[in-house]
């Protein structure tokens, strides 16, 4: 070959690809290699990354698991009601709880004492229906409900009914007693209050030096009776007085029936004092020293005790006590005419 000749063309394929070429004339680049220990690394980080979405399921899991749980609970909370007592039809001692004020929205409410007295009435195994009080009582009429409906159980079952004072044993609680045939008391218990109270405030003179002046338009003269923020009227205050006197004279003839000869009249009895137990054993308020299981142990002679009480469920407790109610309640005690207990 001559120095002088070309060097020899190669020319394309006329089928080869353009992408074919290109990477023909391209070098090829060097293959990175990879540092010593580089693999086992990768392969702990896709474990630990493998196991950590693994555990994130399960916790996910286990919270939707937990929140379906707590939905399950509410609606039982909401529509299981258990206020019945299912008892054994073997002799025991039935127990019926007064607890706490006595009025229509509390557990002490003649709706739920009735439904547990009747059910105590009418269990043939209950030998004897025990009243566990601790009551500073409350509605008169509430209180009277419960004393009539007890009068009409004994007449028609046959069955005694005990009075187990504990703490307390007071005004309206101590005119259920009255239904009881003994009543039974600690010495340290304190029970009478035996009398009639309508409490309420007066603002007049606060709104005076206020500069507030009240407009009440009412269509009856006695439509606002006792209004906290008018004048006493003194012909409205005797009749409420009247009023008061009255039911007190039927919370005296209740405790006169209820306890007969027992009671050892004196002129403080029936003004609204109120004794420790073993007072109250002396002026016959009650018939001795004795708690529950005592009474059911030596008095029913049935020792077993099952307690008719209706409970509220936990939906119930919570609206009780977040509810609503509590600030519509603190309303409506400015605005109602006074409670009368």
């Amino acid at each position: 070959m001559n120095p002088n000749d070309e060097p020899p063309r190669i020319l394309p394929d006329a089928t080869a690809r353009p992408e074919d070429m290109l990477k023909a004339q391209a070098p090829e680049p060097a293959r990175a290699e990879a540092p010593a220990g580089y693999e086992p690394l990768l392969a702990q980080f896709a474990q630990d990354y493998l196991r950590d979405r693994r555990a994130e399921r399960r916790w996910r899991t286990f919270f939707r698991l937990l929140w379906l749980s707590l939905v399950l609970f509410v609606f039982w909370a909401l529509f299981y009601q258990p206020h019945h007592v299912t008892a054994p039809n073997t002799p025991h001692t039935a127990l019926v709880e007064v607890r706490g004020e006595i009025s229509a929205d509390t557990e002490a409410s003649a709706e739920l004492m009735l439904s547990a007295l009747r059910s105590a009435f009418e269990d043939q195994g209950a030998q004897a229906v025990v009243l566990r009080i601790n009551s500073p009582g409350g509605s008169p009429v509430q209180a009277g409900i419960v004393y009539d409906e007890i009068q009409r159980l004994k007449a028609k079952h046959g069955k005694k009914v005990y009075a187990v004072v504990e703490e307390i044993c007071a005004s309206g609680a101590y005119y259920i007693a009255a239904a009881a045939d003994e009543i039974f008391v600690d010495k340290a218990s304190i029970v009478g209050s035996i009398g009639v109270l309508m409490d309420g405030f007066g603002f007049t003179g606060l709104m005076d030096k206020l500069g507030i002046e009240r407009r009440l338009l009412t269509a009856g003269e006695n439509k606002g009776m006792l209004d906290p923020y008018s004048k006493e009227n003194p012909r409205q205050k005797a009749y409420a007085q009247a009023m008061l006197d009255q039911i007190h004279r039927q919370f005296i003839a209740v405790v006169r029936e209820g306890r007969g000869d027992r009671l050892k009249e004196t002129p403080e009895m029936f003004s609204g004092l109120f004794w420790n137990g073993e007072e109250a054993v002396k002026l016959g308020l009650a018939d001795g020293l004795g708690n529950l299981d005592f009474v059911a142990r030596e008095v029913v002679k049935a020792e077993e005790v099952i307690d008719y009480t209706p409970r509220d469920n936990v939906a119930e407790r919570l609206a009780k006590r977040f509810g609503a109610a509590m600030g519509e309640g603190a309303v409506k005690a400015l605005r109602q005419l006074p409670a009368i207990h």
